[in-house]
């Protein structure tokens, strides 16, 4: 799957306009980084790609097996651990108006952990990167 954003950062300091496609949103930092607080951080995206990711593909799973459950709800937590350049995320995944058992639990679990971008991200990445003036 190629996936392609556009982020342009103009006059306001930090505030960058992201687009995929049609559809747009506003990151920035946070006030007391210098930024307006307009919009997500980076970190705040990566997280939410993560919690929407895994929230997406656990619904599909739901929907296929005809699963009763209400809402999803997948909080993620980032903590970038720079000293040791590590990113420790905590995911919990929380299910209302379901009444699953323990195999149907364990079988979510391992289906969130099959999310297209917790695998990105627990994989080998590269980035090339080239300047255009």
């Amino acid at each position: 799957m190629e996936v392609k954003v556009i982020a342009t950062l103009g006059s306001t300091l930090y505030q960058t306009e992201v687009k995929a496609g049609k559809n747009s949103i506003i990151s920035d930092e946070p006030a007391d980084l210098g930024g307006g607080d307009t919009g997500l951080n980076p970190f705040e995206l990566l997280a939410s790609s993560l919690a929407t990711c895994t929230a997406a593909t656990l619904r599909m799973y739901i929907n296929m097996k005809k699963w009763e459950v209400g809402e999803i709800i997948v909080q993620v937590e980032m903590e970038d651990d720079k000293p040791n350049q590590v990113a420790n995320f905590k995911r919990e995944i929380t299910f209302t108006g379901a009444s699953l058992d323990e195999a149907q639990e364990k079988r979510l679990l391992a289906i969130a952990e099959r999310c297209p971008v917790h695998r990105i991200i627990t994989g080998n990445v590269t980035i090339a990167t080239t300047l255009n003036n």
